[in-house]
């Protein structure tokens, strides 16, 4: 399977692989040629639900034949529900809907500013939090900045789980620490309870907020609702995005009750934040994700994390739920093109590491057919 450097009057901002796809149902996608291909990325953590799924599916074709869109002068009734049955599982929480992660980590950090009036972020090395002016800035990955710093705000990373270099980014000119429960990008690295837990009891020390980015681990991925449930270590904020809406962009902050609500109107806004359509159907993803889709996920993802760490040519097997990665002893990325070639899709974070984000609905003969395909890839 080829690459190609841009697709015609696309700016060259991806490269792309020489591949269409034109539908997709449940765990599998098909190509402009008919031809099936498991999926284990999911969009990269998007379409949790699976492809084409019926509740989302029908919400948004519902939502169309009744309302797209009114300004956010105006509410509606998808938009003041979803921020409800969000509110519910956050433990009490006020949301503002933009359309993407990047949007919701730039409302997160702006929010901070404004409740601490501090303008320095401590994020962690190996962290991706968007690539808009702010989202970068405190993403720890010095290529990703280069090029276009200086930015704003200032940040200083410390090591993931490492306490000391944590303790030592801290001071009297911070106003935020910025967590990802589970790095994405940086090659798929839980944070650790203790770790966590002393993030929360510094930002209370030096008068910081504690923001968690949860765009890619959050909405059931780890095998609960929320990936900081499984720390026991509640934020003062959250960004969400990615699976909200199966798919439709859709992103959100929830601050959570007990913080102070900082903006005041004027302070921020999104036009298409909160659209009806794309609200209702992440209504509909929202009530999807119970306690049996859960259990499911934690069932499916110690299969995966088992099988995987049987494979040839695997070092190491980490993550939480279905949000894993794979060590290889050879780059990656030759990998997740060969398993291309063999039908089944995957992602790489890393040099190193192939990124696997199933679909939470994917059954255990799924699961067993791409590890065996994989197996004959790393053979």
């Amino acid at each position: 399977m080829s690459t190609v450097g841009h697709a015609p009057a696309l700016l060259p901002t991806y490269v792309r692989h020489d591949l269409t796809f034109v539908s997709g149902e449940g765990s599998w996608l098909v190509d402009a040629d008919g031809r099936r291909y498991l999926d284990l990325l999911a969009g990269i953590a998007v379409v949790s639900l699976g492809h084409r799924h019926p509740a989302p599916l029908g919400a948004a074709h519902a939502q169309l034949d009744v309302l797209w869109h009114v300004s956010n002068l105006y509410s509606t009734e998808p938009m003041s529900r979803l921020a409800s049955l969000l509110s519910e599982r956050f433990g009490g929480s006020s949301a503002f809907f933009c359309n993407s992660g990047a949007e919701a980590v730039e409302a997160g950090l702006k929010w901070a500013r404004k409740v601490t009036g501090r303008p320095v972020v401590v994020a962690l090395e190996g962290s991706f939090h968007g690539r808009t002016h702010g989202a970068l800035a405190v993403t720890g990955q010095p290529a990703k900045r280069a090029g276009w710093e200086p930015l704003a705000p200032a940040a200083r990373f410390a090591h993931p789980n490492d306490l000391v270099s944590l303790e030592a980014a801290l001071g009297g000119d911070v106003g935020a620490i910025l967590l990802e429960p589970v790095l994405g990008e940086g090659g798929i690295i839980p944070l650790e309870r203790g770790f966590v837990e002393a993030a929360r009891a510094l930002a209370d020390a030096h008068g910081a907020v504690l923001l968690f980015d949860e765009v890619q681990c959050g909405l059931g991925r780890t095998g609960s609702f929320f990936a900081w449930q499984q720390l026991g270590v509640k934020p003062d904020a959250l960004a969400l995005a990615k699976a909200l809406a199966n798919g439709l962009p859709i992103g959100a902050l929830l601050v959570a009750d007990e913080s102070p609500t900082g903006f005041e109107p004027g302070d921020h806004g999104s036009t298409f934040g909160g659209n009806p359509v794309a609200a209702a159907a992440a209504c509909s993803v929202v009530e999807m994700i119970d306690d049996g889709l859960l259990a499911a996920v934690q069932a499916r993802g110690a299969q995966l994390a088992a099988g995987l760490s049987a494979l040839p040519g695997v070092v190491a097997t980490r993550g939480r739920g279905l949000m894993l990665g794979a060590d290889l002893d050879r780059p990656a990325a030759p990998v997740a093109a060969a398993a291309l070639a063999a039908g089944l899709v995957v992602g790489t974070a890393g040099e190193h590491t192939l990124r696997l984000t199933p679909p939470l609905t994917i059954s255990a003969d799924e699961v067993r057919h791409g590890l065996e395909l994989l197996e004959e890839v790393l053979a």
